[in-house]
Formats: structure tokens, sequence, C-alpha cells
């Protein structure tokens, strides 16, 4: 009965970044060199680590050469970004916040750089949520404190580094 029945169809859905990524890559940049060395300290020394271009790092195995150790942490890195990237952020002793995945990776937020940058840290934090993302927190559903604002500003680093991964340093262990 001339289309009365008809299904219409169903307009198209808007395409979807697989995975899904913050939409905020911070242009702010983190020391390099005292992200290895606050590393360094965290580990007392004992780890080999990959340090990636915007700061994350991949804690290795003992025993790799350079050519294993950037195979494995560039592979860790892939893993943590395609499967649920749960952090745990930690309050260090000396003020920074550390930010561990699975797969030995982590993040470091140092808190002189956060302190001079908290305007657009605090701006910006919600764009550090990936697509279609909800945190639950003691404050509620995507609501965060100074704390955890932070940690989503040091996590934005490792959803850029795991796009574009390219390691800058590999750092070996004491002894």
């Amino acid at each position: 009965m001339f289309g009365l029945f008809k299904k219409k169809p169903l307009p198209p859905e808007p395409p979807t970044q697989f995975p899904p990524t913050p939409d905020w890559q911070p242009q702010i940049s983190q020391p390099l060199d005292r992200i290895a060395e606050r590393i360094r300290c965290y580990t007392n020394g004992t780890r080999d680590f990959a340090v990636f271009t915007h700061g994350t790092v991949a804690i290795l195995p003992h025993g790799l050469n350079d050519i294993n150790a950037k195979e494995h942490a560039t592979q860790a890195l892939h893993q943590v970004l395609h499967s649920h990237p749960d952090m745990n952020p930690l309050s260090m002793k000396d003020g920074n916040i550390l930010i561990q995945y699975k797969h030995d990776i982590a993040s470091l937020v140092l808190s002189d750089i956060a302190d001079q940058n908290w305007a657009e840290i605090d701006k910006q934090y919600l764009r550090a949520l990936a697509t279609s993302e909800v945190l639950i927190t003691p404050l509620g559903h995507n609501t965060f404190d100074d704390f955890g604002k932070k940690a989503l500003f040091g996590r934005c680093f490792m959803f850029m580094d795991a796009q574009a991964p390219k390691i800058v340093h590999i750092e070996r262990h004491d002894g």
C-alpha cells in the first residue's frame, strides 16, 4: 500500500574511531631526561626501560638487546591501546604522578610541569577522555579532583605515543 509499512532506512552512524582516543593532544612537553631520571629512581636503577617521544615508558624484561627491546616496548604499548587502557595513577613521594597501565607501560606527570600548566590542564581535562568514555570516580561519573585531572593529562601522552610509537631512548639498569 504505497510503502506505508515499508521500513525506513536508518541514518548512517557517524564513523567511530577504533580504538577510542582522546580529543586532547596537549602541546605541553615534559623533559624526557627528567622522566628517565625519575623512572630510574622509582625502579631503584634495577630495570631497563624504553622512553617514547611523549614520555611514555615501557619497563623491559632483563637481557633484551636494543632491537628486541624496541619490539617488546612497541608491542606492549600497542596492547595497552588495543585493550581497555585502564590506568592506575599513583602519587609519588616527590609530588609527581606515576600512571601505570597493563603490560608494564607507564606515564609520568612531573609536578612542576603540571603546576606551570595548570590553567590549561584544568580547562582541557575532559577532552582527555576517550570517545564515549565514562570513568567512575568517588566524586561521580567523569567528575575529577585535581589529582584526577593531572592523571588524565598524563594519560594523553600514552595515547599520543601509542598512536605514533617512536622510541627515543633505551635506558639500561645499573650494574
